[in-house]
C-alpha cells in the first residue's frame, strides 16, 4: 500500500473530523507557536494530557471513534486519541495521517489479560505529522498521570524525533515491543480493524457488538491493583 502524501492529509475525513467546530476551536486555542513544529508540539501535549487514556471504554462504532467524540467525552484510547491529534493538526494547517502497528505490551491489567488472552495489541495507533519536510511519529495515548501510576516514562515530542513507546519502563522492565507496522492512512480503517478485533479478541469484542466487554470496568482502579504500580 502506498502511504498518503502530505497534500492528501489536510482535509477532514469521516473519523478525523477536523472540520468539526469543537475540533477547530481546540486547535485555535492550543496551536501555539510561530512554526508548524512549535504548533504541532503544543497540540501534542494538549491531546496527550488533556484526555484520559481508557482502553476499557473502547467503542468501534463510527460515533465512538470520531476525533470530536474524544473532545466531548474527555477520554479515549490510542487510536481515537491519535485521530484527535491528527484532526487538530489538520485544523491548524499541518498535514497529518494515522499510523498503525502491532505491539507486544508487557504492562496491562489482569482484567485485560484475562479477556484478551494475549499481550499482543493489534492496530495500535499513533499520528504522523508532516513537519519540516518529513513525517514525524507522535503517540499521545498515555496521559502523564497514568504514566506516573504505571511507572512509565511519559512520551515527549519535540517535533523532530519520533515519539513512540519506550522499550523499558522506569524500573528497567520490558514495556513495549513493536512487532509489525500496518501502514499509514488518511482515516481510521475501521471496518478492517473491527473485523480483526473480533477474530483476535473474541472475548473482548463479540459478534456485531461495537463496545468492548470491558466497557463497564474501571481501568484506573484495575491499574491501582497491579503489582509494582506503587498504589
Amino acid at each position: 500500500m502506498i502511504p498518503p502524501d502530505p497534500q492528501d492529509c489536510l482535509a477532514a475525513t469521516t473519523l478525523v473530523d477536523s472540520d468539526h467546530p469543537e475540533v477547530r476551536a481546540f486547535a485555535q486555542r492550543h496551536a501555539r507557536g510561530d512554526t508548524d513544529r512549535e504548533r504541532a508540539v503544543s497540540l501534542y501535549y494538549a491531546v496527550r494530557d488533556g484526555f484520559r487514556y481508557d482502553p476499557y471504554r473502547l467503542d468501534l462504532a463510527p460515533e465512538g471513534m470520531r476525533a470530536s467524540t474524544v473532545l466531548a467525552q474527555g477520554y479515549g484510547w490510542c487510536v481515537n486519541k491519535a485521530a484527535l491529534l491528527a484532526a487538530v493538526c489538520r485544523a491548524a494547517g499541518i498535514p497529518a495521517r494515522l499510523g498503525f502497528a502491532d505491539v507486544r505490551n508487557h504492562l496491562s491489567t489482569e482484567r485485560m489479560r484475562q479477556t484478551m488472552k494475549t499481550d499482543v495489541f493489534i492496530w495500535h495507533g499513533y499520528a504522523e505529522l508532516w513537519i519540516e519536510g518529513a513525517w514525524r511519529k507522535a503517540t499521545p495515548a498515555f496521559n502523564v498521570e497514568l504514566c506516573e501510576r504505571f511507572g512509565l516514562h511519559p512520551l515527549e515530542f519535540d517535533g523532530l524525533a519520533d515519539s513512540i513507546y519506550h522499550p523499558f519502563d522506569k524500573s528497567g522492565a520490558r514495556h513495549m515491543e513493536y512487532l509489525q507496522e500496518r501502514g499509514s492512512f488518511t482515516d481510521i480503517p475501521l471496518a478492517r480493524m473491527a473485523d480483526d478485533f473480533r477474530t483476535v479478541y473474541p472475548g473482548w469484542l463479540q459478534g456485531a457488538q461495537t463496545r468492548s466487554g470491558l466497557h463497564s470496568g474501571d481501568f484506573l482502579a484495575d491499574v491501582a491493583r497491579e503489582p509494582g504500580t506503587g498504589l
